[in-house]
């Protein structure tokens, strides 16, 4: 071939590779992929065009593993750009009913016979009514009454299902990512004591980096209760922190949540039954108790016990050295390693 025409064979190639590859992004916008697949549409087209089919350059250029990239490449189709989507992750084979119609017919004259029972008095009914059936458990009861929903009070039943599927999922602490930072996460705990026939509520607040803490007594653990200390902590902290971290307590939700929301807050919980999620609370909560309340300060007052105790964090939080912390104070251990000088310092005495 001569070089002229190779030079205008050379010219309409890469044109047209241009055009494929534009047409894949037009095709990739009008199927709305989802972000993930545009992503992995990217790797395809800098494979082909700036990495000349180098597998290695392009895993580097992204930064992906070769096992990864092989996975997604041989899935990949360029007449159907869908192959770069995830698969759809729902089993295959998904559990069917195990009970037979002639079962469902009879639980449901049951049902409708005694609506106040429960299943397993159904149960018991239809064991006396069809003995010969063996193959029912209380369990096939209530998928049945679910199913034909035959409840007492179907309203209120269904608000009731309503509620459960809308209720806001609750974030984690595992979902928020650790950072050794000053006033990157406030832990907070109730401690419950009964003294002299009373019951008092002492709530407690420690930073999980900087070990500062803070508690206060109240006669009650509301919701209201709990909105006052964190307003209370967040002048005391002169509003430098971003997450909070609770347990799954009543007390810790709506007048608490509300504040959380005006004062711009992330609320994390600790998983149900895993007090290892918030140890450095638990730990201050155990030091609180050792070195205060047992020495002798432990009264129904709530104004004395919170004007002793306030005296005992100054001292917590100036002056006890930490091992934690290297044996420096949490103020001293704050103002070393954080960038803003002094940053709890100011209100922490008042």
């Amino acid at each position: 071939m001569p070089a002229k025409q190779f030079g205008y064979y050379l010219v309409r190639k890469l044109n047209l590779s241009k055009d494929k590859y534009e047409r894949w992004l037009k095709i990739a916008r009008e199927l709305k992929l989802s972000k993930k697949a545009l992503q992995r549409l990217d790797w395809m087209i800098y494979y082909e065009t700036k990495a000349k089919r180098n597998a290695k350059l392009t895993c580097r250029h992204f930064d992906i593993s070769r096992s990864l990239w092989y996975y997604w490449r041989k899935r990949f189709s360029e007449t159907n750009l869908r192959t770069l989507e995830d698969e759809f992750k729902a089993p295959k084979n998904t559990r069917k009913k195990e009970y037979t119609d002639l079962q469902y017919e009879r639980v449901v004259i049951l049902r409708k016979k005694h609506l106040r029972y429960g299943k397993v008095k159904l149960l018991k009914l239809y064991q006396k009514s069809y003995p010969k059936d063996k193959k029912i458990s209380n369990w096939k009861v209530q998928c049945i009454i679910k199913i034909a929903g035959l409840y007492y009070n179907a309203k209120k039943q269904a608000r009731s299902n309503r509620k459960k599927q809308t209720a806001q999922k609750k974030k984690r602490i595992t979902e928020l990512k650790k950072k050794p930072k000053a006033g990157h996460l406030i832990c907070l705990d109730t401690i419950v004591k009964h003294y002299a026939g009373h019951k008092r509520y002492i709530l407690t607040a420690i930073d999980k980096y900087a070990k500062i803490a803070y508690a206060r007594m109240y006669v009650n653990h509301s919701s209201l209760s709990s909105q006052d200390f964190l307003m209370r902590l967040n002048y005391l902290l002169a509003g430098r922190f971003q997450n909070i971290q609770t347990d799954n307590g009543s007390e810790f939700l709506k007048y608490f949540e509300e504040a959380c929301n005006q004062l711009k807050l992330n609320h994390y919980f600790s998983r149900a039954r895993t007090p290892k999620d918030n140890s450095v609370c638990e730990r201050f909560n155990r030091t609180l108790q050792e070195e205060f309340i047992a020495l002798g300060n432990m009264t129904t007052n709530i104004d004395s016990f919170n004007r002793d105790l306030t005296e005992w964090l100054i001292e917590y939080n100036f002056n006890r050295p930490h091992q934690a912390l290297d044996y420096l104070t949490p103020i001293e251990f704050t103002q070393k390693y954080t960038r803003v000088s002094k940053m709890y310092s100011s209100n922490t005495c008042t």
